[in-house]
Formats: C-alpha cells, sequence, structure tokens
C-alpha cells in the first residue's frame, strides 16, 4: 500500500525544536525521492527538503542550516528535525514522496503521493 503517515507536529516558541516523522511503506521508502513541503493559507505549497533514493538530502534556502533530515531505514521512517524555529515556520508540513525531479523546488504537481499534513506552529 502507498502510503505516508506524518506525525510530530505541535506548538513551539521562537527559537525551539521540533522533528517531524514520516512513515512510508517500504517500497516508496527505498525507491522514491522523499520529502518535506510546507503550505500556509492563501500561499502555494512549498518543498523545502528532499532525500534522494541514495541518501542525498537538498535543503531550501529558508531552512538550510536549521533543519537536517536522518533516517531510520528499519521502519522505512524520515525525520524531519527543526531547530531554530522562528514564527515564519508556522505552517502545515506535509511528507512527500515520488518526485519527477529530486529537489525541494520541485512542483507540487510533480509529486505522486502526500501523507495528511501535521501542523506546526511557531510564537514569538
Amino acid at each position: 500500500q502507498m502510503q505516508l503517515t506524518e506525525s510530530g507536529g505541535g506548538s513551539v516558541q521562537s527559537g525551539g525544536s521540533l522533528i517531524l516523522s514520516c512513515v512510508a511503506s517500504k517500497y516508496m521508502y527505498q525507491t522514491y525521492c522523499m520529502g518535506w513541503f510546507r503550505q500556509t493559507p492563501g500561499k502555494e505549497r512549498e518543498g523545502i527538503a528532499t532525500r534522494d533514493s541514495d541518501g542525498t538530502t537538498d535543503y531550501a534556502d529558508s531552512v538550510k542550516g536549521r533543519f537536517t533530515l536522518y533516517e531510520d531505514s528499519a521502519k522505512n521512517t524520515l525525520f524531519l528535525q527543526m531547530n531554530n524555529l522562528k514564527p515564519e515556520d508556522t505552517a502545515m508540513y506535509y511528507c512527500a514522496a515520488d518526485f519527477q525531479t529530486c529537489g525541494p523546488e520541485e512542483i507540487v504537481s510533480a509529486v505522486g503521493y502526500w501523507g495528511q499534513g501535521t501542523q506546526v506552529s511557531v510564537s514569538s
């Protein structure tokens, strides 16, 4: 079954940290580029971080140096460690898989699978 399940969102103060997790089916985890997008009301969904099937990672400039991807391959899980969170990081965060081109700049319509989303709220 092709499924992505996110967890780990919540509310933190500026400067705080959160870890998001995305559990994928084994096939998806081993085969596809996976990553994270985020979206705020009235704005387009933006890619922020990706991990290719060979383990290569890439980050949007807006999160580079603050967010880090890591994995638990035994559990088919991709994590997004978010440090030094800012109010502008407040958004719904979505796990994604099966990118036509692996990278945070990929367009939404070129991504095959999405999770249900998890909310991150950062207060000042």
